[in-house]
């Protein structure tokens, strides 16, 4: 079984449940552990995979909360880093059907240093990039693209989630779109939101979207689109493959689960960026992680309710 190195922001989660999809409005807020590639760290070690995380929290009370939650849930954390600065904070508000409202309060998740140490520990392994806040300079960002050029240089298999969040990148946009291409262009997998999908393509039609982005590099595509379940696409194949319905409470985290399900089922396998070829056997690994999506909406926070394997059997 190949680890997967997580990399990017750790955060706390403020999140307001039930009280509208208008932060402006909330009063009330539960902390959660949150953060997309910790998510999706958590995800692959619940289900019984090897997931190793590497980001940057502070060494307040927040930052030492959150790398217990990640070590409890299996995930290694001796890769990751802290630093004078206070830990990331996202404030998150929730209407009753599970749309959500958020901003960001960003601290030391910005202050990941590289370790070239690290990048020996990538070969044979598989690494996977969420871009939520590691596109927005720094430090930060001047580790995750070495990382990425370390993942190439050791023949890891790559994973790219752009994570867009519109309110750190008003007005930005075009250089946001600049900045992932370059990721896309050497990814074996991408996963998108629908909005992704179109604002990094700049097309309406999602088949359209799908040949523009894999003639930008990328193998295999997959495009999450809610209760409607996964758009899966190669070169020269797509398909839409559903998911389980459910009544969601809280949608944060339900990207990062279904990608942290899909890489750990890639992580059993001997070759993944030659398995990913295979559109059937891969189609099959995303029906299975569309439900471990599906399960996470069910309940409030992302890591509390991701799935292990028990869980995940079990749900009809």
């Amino acid at each position: 079984m190949k680890t997967v190195f997580c990399i990017g922001e750790l955060l706390i989660d403020f999140v307001a449940e039930k009280q509208g999809d208008d932060l402006s409005k909330a009063s009330l807020f539960t902390k959660k552990p949150g953060g997309a590639p910790a998510n999706v760290a958590c995800a692959i070690s619940k289900l019984g995979g090897k997931s190793s995380f590497i980001g940057a929290v502070g060494v307040d009370p927040f930052g030492k909360y959150l790398l217990r939650v990640l070590e409890e849930n299996g995930v290694d954390i001796s890769q990751a880093q802290r630093t004078k600065s206070f830990t990331t904070l996202a404030f998150v508000s929730l209407a009753e059907d599970g749309e959500r409202d958020f901003v960001f309060s960003r601290g030391a998740d910005k202050e990941l240093s590289y370790d070239p140490e690290i990048s020996k520990q990538f070969k044979g392994n598989m690494v996977h990039l969420g871009a939520a806040t590691a596109l927005l300079g720094g430090s930060l960002e001047t580790a995750y693209k070495n990382y990425f050029k370390d993942a190439q240089t050791n023949k890891a298999f790559i994973s790219f989630d752009p994570n867009f969040r519109g309110d750190l990148w008003k007005g930005q946009e075009k250089i946001f779109i600049k900045k992932c291409l370059a990721f896309i262009k050497k990814a074996h997998l991408c996963k998108f939101s629908l909005e992704e999908a179109q604002l990094l393509s700049g097309k309406k039609d999602l088949f359209a979207c799908c040949d523009y982005l894999h003639r930008i590099g990328t193998q295999i595509i997959t495009i999450t689109l809610g209760a409607e379940g996964t758009l899966l696409s190669t070169s020269n194949s797509k398909q839409t493959i559903r998911s389980i319905r459910v009544k969601p409470v809280d949608t944060t985290g339900a990207g990062d689960a279904f990608i942290g399900c899909l890489l750990q089922q890639l992580s059993t396998l001997q070759n993944p960026s030659k398995s990913i070829t295979n559109t059937g056997e891969v189609a099959k690994m995303v029906e299975i992680a569309n439900k471990a999506g599906a399960i996470t909406t069910t309940d409030y926070g992302a890591i509390p309710s991701l799935p292990d394997q028990k869980k995940l059997l079990a749900f009809k």
